[in-house]
């Protein structure tokens, strides 16, 4: 079965950049039709969907976090990562990797998740 985990540091400094690591085993990440994605919960509200790396390498992000995203993927190490720039404390929030057999983007069903890993921001 697939299996995904998230790993990266738990505090960033405003204005600074988040930076996450989702491994996974169990699958390969350039399977066709498979899009790597993350997902965010801030505390308290709903989840945020941020966008993919697809099979072939293609990204998609949301559009209110496009300008500070980047997804990209270790093909050798089967990882995906996430850099989201100049965060701020509304970026605190529990971030996901999950696989999605969609690429639907923002509505696609999640078939995989990661644990999560919680990502504070604060000075």
């Amino acid at each position: 079965q697939v299996q995904l985990q998230e790993s990266g540091p738990g505090l960033v400094k405003p204005s600074q950049t988040l930076s996450l690591t989702c491994t996974v085993s169990g699958g390969s990440i350039t399977t066709n039709y498979h899009y790597w994605s993350w997902i965010r919960q801030p505390p308290g509200k709903g989840l945020e969907w941020i966008g993919y790396i697809a099979y072939s390498g293609t990204t998609d992000y949301s559009p209110s976090l496009k300008s500070r995203t980047s997804i990209t993927r270790d093909t050798s190490k089967n990882q995906f990562t996430l850099q989201l720039t100049s965060v701020t404390p509304e970026d605190t929030a529990v971030y996901y990797c999950a696989r999605d057999l969609t690429g639907w983007g923002r509505i696609s069903p999640l078939s995989s998740w990661g644990q999560g890993t919680q990502v504070t921001v604060s000075s």
